[in-house]
């Protein structure tokens, strides 16, 4: 799985039991809650899409890429 070359902060607010409960099960996995939101994330591009995340994430690169040059005439 490619790794995302930027990161953007999320801040989610959360009842502060439901938060507690998360962070236990992720640490009973062995994980993050980042990495579990993370692959959340991914799911639902998935499920609404269609389409891996991977090429949503790549057509998001290439417009935000198109977007920053300069245009010329």
């Amino acid at each position: 799985m490619p790794t995302e070359s930027r990161t953007a902060r999320l801040t989610v607010l959360i009842d502060p039991r439901k938060k507690a409960v998360f962070e236990r099960l992720c640490a009973g996995d062995d994980t993050t809650p980042s990495q579990v939101v993370r692959q959340l994330i991914r799911d639902y591009i998935e499920q609404k899409s269609g389409h891996s995340w991977q090429s949503e994430y790549n057509l998001a690169e290439k417009t935000a890429t198109a977007a920053k040059r300069p245009r010329t005439r």
